[in-house]
C-alpha cells in the first residue's frame, strides 16, 4: 500500500472513538502541533499552529502514515468480504438488485452499489455513460477532470533514532519547504513507526499539464505513471534539501531509505462532480477525509432506511446525501484552491504566503473558532462535546439515523 501521511484531527476522531478505535489510532499516530514552512536555502519562515483544535474541540492532530491507517481499517471487515484484484466491467440494475461483473468472470449482485473507487472510478465511468447515452448527464460531468501538479509519495522504512535523531523526536516534525526559483514545493512528516513520510509536488505549467494529460492512461511500464516515471522524478529531485538534521540533509536521502513499492507518483485532480447517485448506485467522494466524512453521512441514511424500501426512498436517500455533503466538499475543493496559492510563484503566491506569516494571532482563532463552529459532526450516536469546546452542528443525516435508532429501540437514551 502506496502513499504518504495524513493530517486527522477533530472531525474525524470522534468516529473513531464511536467505532471504538480510537485508542488504536492513537498508538499508529504521533501528535501534530505545527508545520514548520520555509524557502528554500532560508531559515523557517512562518508556522501554522494547531494546538488550537484540541482548545475548542477536545481532540488534538495526528500524524498517520498510509499504510497504517489502511492496515486499521482493514482489520475491521472480515477477510471473506474483501476481494483484492477485481477490475469492473460492467453493471447491470434489474429486479431491485445491483449486478457487477468483473474482468476475471466473477460477479456479485446487491442491494446498493456504492462507488469509492477514486478520481477514476469504474462505477462512476459506467454510472456516466449510461445517463450520457439517456442525454441525462450533465456537461460539466462529462469534462475531464483537470489537474495542475503532480506528486511523489513515499514512506522510509522504521530508522535507527540514534542514527536519525529527527524521528527520535516525541511530537511529529512537518516541515515544508518551497522552493527557490523552481515550481516545486516538498514535505517531511515523521511518524509513530519511527519512519519519515515525504510528498514532492510539481506545480506544472499548461503544456506540461497536457503532456502528462494524454500520457495518464497509458499502461506500459515506461508510462508516465508507472515504477520509472517514480524513479525518474526521484532522480529530478534528489537534491532537494530537506532540514532533516543528522543523516537526512536531501530528499535523495529518504528515497535511498524507502523500499521500491512504497514510493509512486500521482496526480492530484479536483473537481466537484454534480451527479452523485442514480438508481441503485451512489459514489463516494474521492481523498481520505472527504471519503469517511461521505461514509459516515451515507451509512446513517441507509441505516434509516424503511425496511422495506424501494427506489424511491433510495432516491430521495440519495438526494439528501448530497444535500448534506455537497457544501463541505465544495468547501474543501475552494480550501484546496486557496493552500495551492501558498506555494505558487509569482504574485499570488507571494501574497498568500505574506498573509499567512503575518497573520495575527486573535485572526488565527477566529478562523479556526469559526471552522470548528461550522464542522459537521460526523457519525451516529454522538458523544457530549467536551466541556469548554465548541459544539459542533450535528449532521442532519445523524439526526435522522438517531431519530430511527431510538424509534427502534425506544428503552435506549440518545443525546448530544
Amino acid at each position: 500500500m502506496t502513499g504518504s501521511a495524513i493530517s486527522i484531527g477533530a472531525t474525524l476522531l470522534p468516529l473513531f472513538d464511536q467505532l471504538g478505535l480510537l485508542d488504536e489510532f492513537v498508538a499508529i499516530g504521533k501528535r501534530s502541533v505545527r508545520c514548520m514552512v520555509n524557502r528554500e536555502g532560508d531559515q523557517v519562515s512562518f508556522a501554522n499552529d494547531f494546538t488550537l483544535w484540541k482548545e475548542y474541540t477536545g481532540y488534538p492532530d495526528y500524524m498517520v502514515g498510509r499504510p497504517e491507517l489502511y492496515n486499521l481499517l482493514l482489520r475491521q471487515i472480515p477477510p471473506e468480504k474483501v476481494h483484492f484484484g477485481k477490475r469492473v466491467l460492467t453493471i447491470k440494475e434489474e429486479d431491485n438488485r445491483v449486478k457487477v461483473t468483473t474482468a476475471d468472470g466473477s460477479s456479485f449482485e446487491g442491494n446498493i452499489l456504492v462507488g469509492a473507487d477514486g478520481a477514476y472510478s469504474a462505477v462512476r465511468q459506467r454510472l456516466y455513460e449510461a445517463l450520457r447515452k439517456e442525454g441525462k448527464l450533465p456537461k460539466s460531468d462529462q469534462e475531464d477532470l483537470p489537474f495542475s501538479c503532480t506528486c511523489l509519495v513515499g514512506q522510509t522504512k522504521p530508522l535507527d533514532p540514534e542514527k536519525y535523531p529527527l524521528v527520535k523526536e516525541p511530537l511529529c516534525q512537518f516541515l515544508t519547504t518551497l522552493g527557490k526559483d523552481k515550481p516545486y514545493s516538498w514535505a517531511v512528516f515523521t511518524t509513530a513507526q519511527n519512519s519519515v513520510c515525504y510528498v514532492v509536488i510539481h506545480q506544472l505549467d499548461k503544456s506540461s499539464s497536457k503532456t502528462a494529460e494524454d500520457q495518464r492512461f497509458c499502461a506500459l511500464e515506461n508510462a508516465e505513471w508507472g515504477p520509472h516515471a517514480a524513479k525518474a522524478m526521484c532522480d529530478q529531485t534528489r537534491e532537494f534539501p530537506v532540514p532533516g538534521g543528522e543523516g537526512l540533509k536531501t530528499m535523495g536521502d529518504l528515497f535511498d531509505l524507502t523500499p521500491p513499492e512504497l514510493i509512486s507518483k500521482v496526480m492530484l485532480e479536483e473537481k466537484v462532480f454534480d451527479t452523485w447517485s442514480h438508481g441503485r448506485m451512489v459514489l463516494l467522494g474521492d481523498g481520505a477525509m472527504v471519503a469517511m466524512h461521505d461514509a459516515a453521512a451515507l451509512a446513517n441514511l441507509i441505516y434509516a432506511l424503511p425496511p422495506n424500501y424501494t427506489t424511491k426512498d433510495l432516491d430521495i436517500a440519495f438526494q439528501e446525501y448530497k444535500a448534506e455533503r455537497y457544501p463541505p466538499a465544495l468547501e474543501s475543493f475552494n480550501s484546496s484552491q486557496l493552500m495551492n496559492k501558498g506555494i505558487e510563484r509569482g504574485l499570488g503566491g507571494t501574497v498568500a504566503r505574506f498573509m499567512m506569516q503575518h497573520k495575527p494571532d486573535w485572526l488565527w482563532r477566529l478562523i479556526l473558532k469559526g471552522m470548528v463552529k461550522n464542522r459537521p459532526l460526523v457519525g451516529f450516536l454522538s458523544q457530549v462535546p467536551a466541556k469548554g469546546t465548541v459544539p459542533p452542528n450535528v449532521s442532519p443525516s445523524e439526526v435522522k439515523a438517531r431519530a430511527v435508532f431510538q424509534q427502534r429501540n425506544p428503552a435506549v437514551s440518545v443525546s448530544v
